[in-house]
């Protein structure tokens, strides 16, 4: 109902439609039986009813999963209790104020010293499944594919942003929109980076004009509207201007005099409103998430994510209206005739393919919508992180800028061919992606019930019941020493050229930054060259990165105490934030010497 909210909906669903059934039979069973109750108390009755119903669901379910698990010579995982709190509330407060100003990753490392690497995390009385075990994850995302699925839940948690899209869809529609959408992925499209080069040439004119200055240059910005611009280019067939504005136009840095100034206009600045306004939805979503099945209840009063998404679809409707244009065009040249499944024609952008397809005016949007978040805000994330991470270890940025020189040169665009020759440079890549993985965590939902090895072969395997959703740590096997050794969390990119890369080898499920299984990401190659032709350019145009941590507004300042943390934690620089996709809080400032400079 789109003139109310979501609480008011989950209320109405959960609470007054359920009462009103109450009501109406006990009237009617009270008026054959001839036994007055007072109003009040029949009222009363009806709404009481159906806690009492719910709780003893929640106690019939527990022991029948209990049964069931038995049955099948396995065991439930263990349940994390927070305190003894009811629903575990508490445990969803301590996980909910870490997720805004700890380290991913926070808590949960205390939970694995505590119960292994696989627990139930029970929030609101709800079955959540966490896991670090490699052998859970290809179950999972592989070789029980047909079991687990995204859930209702987490596509409920997820619709206002990404609606029906690839990443928020199940069954008959999420093959619709991979079939459409693997055509645009085949080699001759991934290997076509000519057209990806001047936008990327564009953002390196803009951060020579900051660097020379004297001020440093939030690079995370930079980078979001040059992928922004990549993508836009490779789904809508022609580019947005997010890179066609002046120096000044970018942010300004903390240390800057105009730093207050700059905040505020760039708030304001009409290039600028899509991403703020998307970002902002995606963070709600995600909160959506966490907060499980009851997240309705925050929004009493109102849809937080109604007003900017009708900024977010604002541009991307233009784009879909445009397609369905151009393929009208396409069946009046065509003589009238519908031109049905085809193969896509060369000149054609993927929201024109999709529009030969289906003109149904919400699919498109939220396929477009699916495809611009992973195009342009992971590629964004760990183009950022990579770059941060060769600031803190200088040897790697002189090795790997050694290589492009030697392969590519100087100044030349790479082809496919010659990025094929950059091995330090895929390295590095999947180092990145290991260390910090733009998708920190994932999450799947459990159909039928299974069952899952245990990491102690003397100890019963795991039962997962139906309905229960299994979440995996992306970031935290990165760096788990278990899977990757004593070194785990330093950034090394030789694991993936010595011997230490028998350990990815022997167990390709410790990596799963593109996910895996059936639902393995059909960009990966994509993002692969589009990352290396943007780590490329930007190493021949400047010989170092420095990050300026003098120029990190205080929400992005790193705390003392993280000095005192284990494993990544006390490495870093930066404070991670994580939404659907993670980022750096407040940005990623970098001063860097130009190449001609030397």
């Amino acid at each position: 109902m789109a003139w109310t909210t979501p609480g008011i909906d989950f209320l109405a669903q959960k609470l007054l439609f359920p009462a009103s059934l109450n009501y109406g039979a006990l009237r009617v069973a009270l008026h054959f039986l001839k036994y007055p109750v007072p109003e009040w108390a029949l009222v009363s009755i009806s709404v009481l009813v159906i806690p009492l119903r719910g709780a003893a669901t929640i106690a019939y379910r527990r022991r029948k999963y209990r049964l069931e698990a038995e049955a099948r010579g396995a065991r439930l995982a263990p349940i994390l209790e927070h305190s003894k709190s009811f629903g575990n509330t508490k445990l969803i407060d301590y996980l909910t104020t870490i997720w805004k100003t700890g380290y991913p990753g926070d808590g949960f490392w205390d939970f694995v010293k505590q119960f292994g690497t696989f627990f139930n995390i029970n929030p609101v009385f709800t079955d959540v499944i966490f896991t670090l075990e490699p052998e859970h994850i290809k179950r999972v995302l592989a070789t029980d594919f047909d079991n687990f699925e995204k859930g209702e839940r987490h596509i409920e948690a997820l619709q206002g942003v990404l609606g029906s899209g690839v990443f928020s869809s199940e069954g008959e529609m999420w093959k619709f929109h991979r079939t459409m959408a693997r055509p645009f992925f085949s080699r001759d499209r991934v290997t076509d980076l000519e057209r990806f080069d001047r936008h990327i040439q564009e953002a390196i004119v803009l951060m020579k004009q900051r660097i020379g200055t004297g001020y440093a240059v939030d690079f995370q910005d930079l980078i979001q509207r040059t992928t922004m611009a990549l993508a836009t280019e490779f789904l809508f067939g022609a580019a947005v201007n997010s890179l066609q504005i002046s120096v000044e136009d970018l942010p300004q840095p903390y240390n800057h005099p105009d730093y207050q100034a700059s905040v505020q206009a760039f708030s304001k600045n009409p290039a600028n409103e899509f991403s703020e306004a998307f970002l902002r939805a995606q963070t709600v979503a995600a909160e959506r998430d966490r907060a499980g099945w009851v997240w309705p209840l925050t929004e009493l009063f109102e849809d937080r994510v109604k007003k900017d998404m009708k900024t977010v679809n604002s541009f991307v409707v233009p784009f879909v209206e445009k397609a369905i244009r151009n393929n009208e065009e396409r069946i009046r040249a065509n003589g009238g005739a519908e031109q049905g499944k085809r193969e896509v024609d060369d000149d054609e952008s993927f929201l024109e393919h999709l529009a030969s397809q289906t003109s149904d005016r919400t699919v498109l949007k939220d396929q477009a919508l699916n495809l611009l978040l992973a195009g342009r805000d992971t590629i964004a994330a760990t183009s950022t992180f990579l770059f941060y991470l060769l600031s803190q270890h200088p040897e790697v940025y002189n090795r790997l800028r050694a290589e492009i020189l030697e392969k590519v040169g100087p100044t030349k665009r790479p082809s496919y061919e010659d990025i094929k020759e950059l091995k330090y440079l895929r390295a590095v890549i999947n180092e990145t992606l290991r260390v910090l993985p733009p998708v920190p965590w994932d999450v799947r939902h459990c159909k039928n019930g299974a069952i899952l090895p245990s990491p102690d072969p003397k100890k019963k395997p795991i039962y997962v019941p139906p309905e229960a959703s299994v979440v995996y740590g992306i970031l935290m096997m990165g760096t788990s020493e278990d899977l990757w050794g004593p070194d785990a969390a330093e950034f090394d990119p030789d694991r993936w050229i010595d011997d230490r890369k028998q350990r990815f080898i022997a167990n390709p499920f410790i990596f799963v930054p593109f996910n895996a299984g059936p639902r393995i990401c059909l960009g990966q190659q994509l993002a692969y060259n589009e990352m290396s032709l943007i780590v490329t350019r930007f190493m021949q145009a400047f010989s170092s990165f420095t990050l300026d941590e003098a120029a990190i507004p205080p929400e992005g300042q790193v705390p003392k105490e993280w000095a005192k943390g284990k494993g990544r934690k006390a490495k870093e620089r930066f404070r991670p934030k994580v939404v659907l996709t993670m980022s750096s809080e407040g940005g990623m400032w970098f001063k860097a010497k130009p190449a001609e400079d030397n």
